[in-house]
């Protein structure tokens, strides 16, 4: 079918939009080897774009299949290159016709184009927020436009401090300029980015793929490899906080002591100490945190670790320069960043040794260390809507379908080693995936398969790398547990010393322990630490009672374990956070509002609830970063995507007390 399947696709027009395209001169032989670097499914959408030919949509060639990493959509090599043949032609077309985009696809073609690309049907339920996401039209719909809600001078005075210049307080940076309200950014490093410019040990990189792993409005064309490390995450944020003028309003190397609540101003006194050290207050009509989840880092309590008389260092802090040639390494622990830190120095130390509390699932992603080829960025550049798909294509297996994995079906038999059938299918694939690499070394493969349910934990991404490094003749993996540090290296349980002239500590974060260790007092002099002690809760992780015109970005119960990216998350709270902010802007100065008890606490009812239901709160998991001091979860999200993207699109009046000065 023709043109005809096409139609108004909102307020701009394909031929507008940013993500139509640039027009391009290249010759058809340089177009055959960039399509070799292209996804066959994402360049079939753009063929209908270029085309306006939905027909495209209704032939044999086409997706088998949709999973998470997977971007041919299992087609044969012999279909691909049936396409790419194709696409050659249709888009030498394209470009001697002089690039000229025809009328967007209607709603009704879009979503056929949605569900031809996952090889399935996409529930109406999701078709809102995936239109949102792709943002086909050009249109950022998740800034706010507050028209004239309120006057320039009702803006000018409400100042907004934000506590931190990581991913979230950028966006929160972005989204208050947009809305013309004045803020100050307080960061305590000397550059923007947060977990990405704190990090910089040996092979940092994330796991989300880059293309979903950026603000929706603001996608990078420029990647250099699939799953990014962190210098190149650091400059993605520190362009974006130029750019959009944010870089303006932070005040680097600059701490936060605290905050307080002055509820006969209704207004925030927040306490911050810079690079002279004399302590400042600044005056805030709002207080924003996106201080993060793993900001502070966690040192094991092990006797005698002070004494050692190498080099030591926590991951996150990783001491620059440092030389680790020819020299004996420990690292302690095998969480996440050790399964990157480990491959990385493991070809280069003369003996490596890895010393394991638990181990961790994994599960293959062979693209996790592949760089990207010439084709991509240029398709995104001049392919019509290229880059939207292809993020799209990346969004959707890490979006909620990994959830059923996830529950615990009570009813399962076998809940020693899974909380369901599809889950026990899981832990098959995953061992299989560790067995094949480990080969005929039984014992190794003893140590690395897990003894509690799989995706109980962070379940971590391997391309070899991780098994690999271990199989090595210069790298030993120690269950042992550890007795003690002296000068020389660390004892192990069985009383063995293992001499080394390095030790990095690869032990996570204080993850529960929120705006830690500021001071935050709120109304009546509450202290925020003293109200959460080791159960930090908050209504949908935003906004919590007795402290009001305060706002949390990754707060509580919103840390990301099935899926999805922290970037739609921070997307999602940042727009409820604008609406508050509106609704506060419109008021007299000094007005405030507060989150009731009462939906507070419905609310972490709902979520414990939900969390008991999920796989961190089965009884084999122990050790884990997720769980507080009592066992019991406070940072995780239970909720799908959907649901918390819908909740968070504006405050519910319902849930709150508006208190006009």
């Amino acid at each position: 079918m023709g043109s005809g399947d096409h139609g108004t696709a909102g307020p701009a027009t394909a031929a507008l939009s940013r993500y139509a395209g640039v027009p391009f001169t290249d010759d058809d032989a340089t177009i055959a080897r960039y399509l070799e670097d292209l996804s066959v499914p994402t360049l079939l959408l753009s063929m209908v774009h270029m085309t306006g030919d939905a027909s495209i949509l209704r032939r044999p060639l086409r997706p088998a299949g949709v999973w998470l990493n997977e971007v041919q959509g299992y087609m044969s090599a012999e279909d691909q290159a049936a396409v790419r043949a194709e696409a050659l032609g249709v888009i030498a077309a394209f470009r001697d016709g002089g690039c000229v985009v025809p009328p967007p696809p209607g709603p009704e073609v879009v979503r056929e184009m949605m569900s031809f690309l996952l090889a399935t049907d996409v529930p109406e339920e999701y078709v809102p927020m995936l239109l949102e996401e792709l943002e086909l039209d050009g249109v950022d719909r998740r800034a706010d436009d507050w028209g004239g809600a309120a006057t320039e001078a009702a803006r000018a005075a409400f100042p907004v401090v934000v506590i931190g210049a990581g991913m979230s307080g950028v966006l929160a940076g972005i989204r208050l300029g947009q809305a013309g309200i004045p803020y100050t950014i307080v960061e305590k490093n000397p550059r923007v980015g947060g977990t990405w410019y704190e990090n910089r040990y040996p092979g940092c990189r994330v796991d989300v793929g880059n293309h979903f792993y950026c603000y929706s409005f603001a996608p990078d064309n420029e990647w250099t490899e699939f799953f990014s490390q962190a210098p190149e995450l650091q400059s993605y944020f520190e362009r974006s906080a130029q750019h959009y003028g944010v870089v303006d309003h932070i005040r680097f190397d600059t701490e936060v002591q605290g905050a307080r609540w002055d509820d006969a101003t209704g207004r925030w006194s927040v306490t911050v100490r810079g690079p002279g050290g004399a302590p400042e207050q600044l005056d805030a009509a709002a207080l924003v945190s996106a201080v993060g989840q793993l900001n502070r880092p966690k040192l094991p309590d092990i006797p005698g670790r002070e004494s050692f008389a190498g080099v030591a260092m926590h991951s996150a802090q990783w001491i620059d320069g440092t030389d680790l040639r020819g020299k004996r390494v420990a690292v302690i622990g095998t969480g996440a960043s050790a399964f990157q830190i480990v491959p990385a120095i493991a070809p280069d130390v003369a003996q490596l040794t890895v010393f394991q509390r638990s181990a961790q699932w994994m599960f293959p992603n062979p693209h996790y260390h592949d760089t990207v080829g010439p084709g991509v960025p240029w398709a995104i550049r001049h392919l019509p809507f290229y880059g939207r798909w292809f993020r799209f294509l990346l969004f959707w297996p890490a979006c909620d379908g990994g959830m059923a994995a996830m529950r615990i079906d009570p009813d399962y038999p076998h809940q020693d080693r899974a909380v369901s059938e599809i889950n026990d299918a899981a832990r098959e694939v995953f061992t299989a995936w560790m067995a094949e690499q480990v080969g005929d070394d039984p014992e190794l493969l003893a140590k690395v398969v897990p003894d509690y349910v799989c995706l109980g934990k962070r379940t971590l991404q391997d391309n070899g790398s991780w098994l690999g490094a271990l199989t090595r003749d210069n790298v030993e993996l120690v269950t042992d547990g550890i007795r003690e540090i002296i000068p020389e290296g660390v004892v192990d349980g069985t009383g063995r010393l293992h001499e080394v002239d390095v030790i990095v500590y690869a032990t996570g974060f204080l993850a529960n322990l929120y705006l830690w260790p500021m001071e935050i007092v709120g109304r009546g002099g509450v202290v925020l630490r003293e109200q959460w002690g080791d159960r930090p809760t908050a209504l949908l992780g935003i906004t919590v009672p007795n402290f009001p015109n305060l706002f949390c970005l990754y707060g509580p119960g919103t840390n990301l374990a099935h899926g999805g990216s922290m970037i739609f998350h921070a997307e999602c709270q940042v727009r409820y956070v604008m609406s508050a902010l509106a609704t506060l802007v419109r008021q007299p100065p000094g007005s405030s509002l507060e989150v009731t008890a009462a939906a507070h606490d419905r609310y972490n009812e709902r979520l414990q609830a939900e969390l008991a239901t999920m796989i961190w709160s089965h009884p084999s998991i122990t050790n884990s970063w997720y769980r507080n001091d009592e066992g019991r979860v406070y940072i995780l999200s239970p909720w799908r995507l959907v649901d918390y993207w819908a909740w968070t699109r504006a405050p519910d009046p319902d849930d709150f007390e508006l208190t006009v000065r």
